[in-house]
């Protein structure tokens, strides 16, 4: 519609003209529209014709969750006090992780600050859309390798060994020894393993071998390296076997070098 066009793409004023013409503003996704622009004074202006801020597109996406995701952090403000708990609980989704995914730490300040739970988990009908069936804001942070975003979350209670894929493994297979060192002093769980490792022993050792500085932090942090030498009850096929013979020698030579 013209109006959902004008409030798209930011026009004040035509936006203006439109609602004086009689244009009705509660009908359609005209406000998520408008959260594209994330222009402040049209979602203000649309918000008092009558716009319903907790009127979810088929998809379960609220205006906040757009404004966020871009990081429109004026536009923010003026819908996080008419968005409802339920509303947001209905969608399946926080705002927080709209705005973790978009990389916007301010959005994420704001929404924590206002009250937003950083353990708030994603619904199992949205976690279908991801292969890793993330759950977290957390989780989005941490794949985007975005620290100010992790810590921001982290240090507002966000809980680190939530999701299916374990946020440290994400964060050592990225290699930023900064994310991994604000994880594990988090209480993230180093002796973790992966739903699709088959060996025996905890996982973070297969992305640490050949980088000493990510081998001593998970070692420092507890890793349980017994567990790589407890053959006696594994039944292995020989190619398994073999492997986590080549894993134990690599072990062993990385506790000499200490």
């Amino acid at each position: 519609t013209p109006l959902a066009l004008a409030a798209q793409n930011g026009h004040l004023n035509v936006v203006e003209v439109l609602l004086q013409k009689g244009i009705d503003s509660e009908s359609g996704s005209v406000l998520f529209d408008a959260a594209a622009s994330g222009n402040p004074d049209i979602i203000s202006l649309l918000l008092d014709h009558g716009a319903d801020p907790n009127l979810p597109l088929y998809s379960g996406h609220l205006p906040i969750h757009r404004v966020a995701y871009h990081g429109h952090v004026l536009a923010l403000e003026h819908l996080i006090p008419v968005t409802t708990p339920e509303a947001v609980k209905e969608s399946g989704m926080s705002p927080l992780h709209s705005a973790a995914a978009g990389g916007h730490a301010h959005c994420v300040e704001m929404l924590l600050r206002a009250g937003f739970d950083p353990n708030f988990m994603l619904h199992p009908r949205v976690r279908r859309g991801y292969d890793d069936e993330r759950r977290s804001a957390l989780y989005f942070a941490v794949s985007n390798n975005d620290l100010q975003c992790t810590r921001l979350l982290l240090e507002a209670g966000a809980m680190v060994n939530q999701d299916p894929i374990n946020c440290l493994q994400v964060a050592l297979r990225q290699g930023n020894y900064e994310m991994i060192n604000t994880l594990l002093k988090f209480g993230a769980n180093v002796n973790y393993y992966s739903r699709v490792n088959t060996t025996h022993f905890p996982s973070a050792l297969q992305y640490a071998l050949k980088d000493e500085v990510m081998l001593r932090m998970i070692l420092n942090h507890g890793y349980d390296v017994k567990r790589c030498f407890d053959l006696k009850k594994q039944q292995l096929p020989i190619q398994r076997f073999s492997y986590v013979c080549l894993i134990l020698v690599s072990v062993f030579v990385s506790l000499l070098s200490f």
